[in-house]
């Protein structure tokens, strides 16, 4: 919206280094090449860089993990009761394979059970676990017929583990529309005993962007002129004509040449928006050297045009596409660099750590969107919308020339958290996303005053320290890898913390710089 533990036992390990041998023999029969270079202080390439995989052997090593998955289960210390659904592989360059994977409890999905394992080429193996509570519940059968909730079309059973001790649960989606027309889609748990509401978040994660045009640019089209990209896994872009559902029709034209940078004209906002899922593909694959948000090479779409004046966008993992409105007036369709980086990192998360869209968790989420997002606007080096930390600051929704967010200084909103404190999971997650958005800032560029693209920053630090930024680009390759490989759904803001040191030594060492810089950037935020 843009609103471990390690195992010690000889038999474990022995079986633990079977499985991730095995899906190392598969991920090893990638020929393209390896992904964005790293080069540390000595020049030599960073270890940890990720290997790119091909759909084809992406989903050899997911079967292969999931084959093994038994064993695995095993290896880690789980009941015969609970069983592993392997999500995703990634392997390292040198040679670490991160494995993630749900988890089931008699065949019950377990909410928040969640888990990914590390295998390193040495033969060391440790867990990152979403909840550190043992999975087991009295009964998986209800004493009671289902309830009303429980009987709604899309009901499920299952074991919530996210929070405390783990309970029989119903899972159930409610649809319709939020206050502002966006679509909702309402996740709601309950106590499969008591009926009390355990848990419930929003799955429709919006965004908003900071410029209406990115200048005249190349756009990736098919014959016939269609806006189809079939160099990006087929990315699309449709038009939604005023309707708030259904995908839309394909934009296509008569000549090869979209919009005239007029909101007047309807291939305006489809230029923009294919533009910007186009560039935030190639950031990804370029820079980080993931195959599309998926991993898998395929590409999500866009529809443009939602509705009437309705200033938002938004990702949906249920249509795994992005949908952008026309702002106030429909004068001010929010189709730029950043909310497309933005809304397509909303899909990168759920296909990852898939954070929870709330409390901490959720401030998580939506920063890691806020940061990716901002990165792909740098990466693009458009001269038309030149990098910058402020947030949907030329689209003007409030109406008075203002950001919506500043990463430098979140509290410059009213809103926005600058800093870590116990009471941060109460605030929106668009609010309780300030303190890392603030660490990303921090840790890229420094405290202090600075200019930077004609912008003016200001960045403060809790302790008083005074910090040197470490760059951007290391800095977003360390939240990247974090998020990959060490978040899982319901990582705090001390668990992202934890989670950027093991990226930040996986990537540069344990004794680097750039570990010492992530450490005090997080100290900085009152993150210890």
């Amino acid at each position: 919206m843009i609103r471990q533990q390690s195992s010690h036992r000889r038999t474990a390990v022995r079986t633990a280094a079977l499985v991730a041998t095995a899906a190392m023999v598969v991920v090893g029969v990638q020929t393209g090449t390896a992904g964005a270079t790293v080069v540390n202080e000595t020049g030599t390439e960073a270890a940890a860089t990720a290997v790119v995989l091909g759909a084809p052997q992406r989903a050899a090593a997911i079967r292969q993990a999931q084959a093994s998955a038994t064993e695995t289960a095993k290896a880690i210390g789980l009941s015969a009761r609970e069983a592993l659904v392997a999500r995703d592989v990634v392997k390292d360059a040198d040679g670490t394979v991160h494995t993630r994977y749900e988890r089931t409890y008699e065949g019950l999905p377990v909410l928040g059970g969640d888990l990914v394992v590390h295998h390193r080429k040495n033969g060391t193996r440790t867990t990152t676990k979403a909840t550190k509570a043992r999975i087991a519940v009295p009964t998986t059968t209800t004493a009671t017929a289902p309830s009303a909730d429980e009987a709604r079309e899309g009901a499920r059973k299952v074991i919530w583990a996210a929070d405390g001790k783990p309970v029989l649960a119903w899972e159930t989606v409610e649809k319709g529309l939020q206050h502002d027309g966006t679509p909702s889609e309402r996740h709601v748990v309950t106590d499969a005993a008591t009926g009390k509401e355990l848990h419930s978040y929003e799955a429709i994660e919006t965004g908003v962007g900071n410029t209406q045009y990115s200048g005249q640019v190349t756009l990736g089209t098919a014959a016939g002129f269609t806006l189809t990209d079939t160099a990006r896994g087929g990315h699309k872009t449709y038009d939604l004509k005023g309707a708030t559902s259904g995908t839309g029709t394909l934009f296509t034209n008569s000549t090869d040449t979209w919009g005239n940078g007029l909101a007047s004209n309807r291939e305006t906002a489809a230029a923009d928006a294919h533009y910007g899922a186009a560039v935030t593909w190639d950031f990804y694959k370029n820079e980080l050297g993931r195959n599309g948000i998926r991993g898998d090479g395929v590409a999500a779409y866009s529809r443009v045009h939602y509705g009437n004046a309705y200033a938002n966008a938004f990702w949906s993992d249920s249509c795994f596409c992005m949908t952008y409105g026309d702002g106030a007036g429909n004068a001010k369709p929010l189709t730029s660099l950043d909310v497309a980086g933005h809304e397509m990192t909303h899909g990168l998360t759920a296909s990852t750590a898939n954070l929870r869209y709330s409390k901490e968790s959720g401030g998580l989420n939506e920063a890691t969107s806020d940061i990716l997002g901002t990165s792909v606007e740098f990466y693009a080096n458009n001269a038309s919308d030149a990098g910058d930390y402020l947030i949907g600051e030329k689209i003007d929704i409030r109406g008075n020339g203002t950001p919506l967010r500043h990463m430098d200084k979140p509290s410059k909103d009213g809103n926005s958290a600058d800093y870590w404190s116990s009471s941060l999971g109460r605030l929106d997650v668009h609010y309780s996303s300030g303190p890392a958005n603030h660490f990303f800032y921090l840790l890229a560029e420094g405290s202090g005053t600075k200019t930077i693209n004609g912008v003016t920053y200001d960045s403060p630090t809790h302790d008083n320290s005074t910090l040197t930024g470490i760059g951007r680009e290391k800095a977003y390759r360390i939240w990247y890898k974090a998020l990959t490989a060490y978040m899982t759904s319901t990582t705090t803001y001390a668990g992202a913390r934890t989670a950027t040191l093991s990226a930040a030594t996986d990537l540069y060492g344990a004794t680097s710089p750039e570990y010492t810089a992530v450490d005090a950037a997080w100290k900085a935020v009152n993150v210890k």
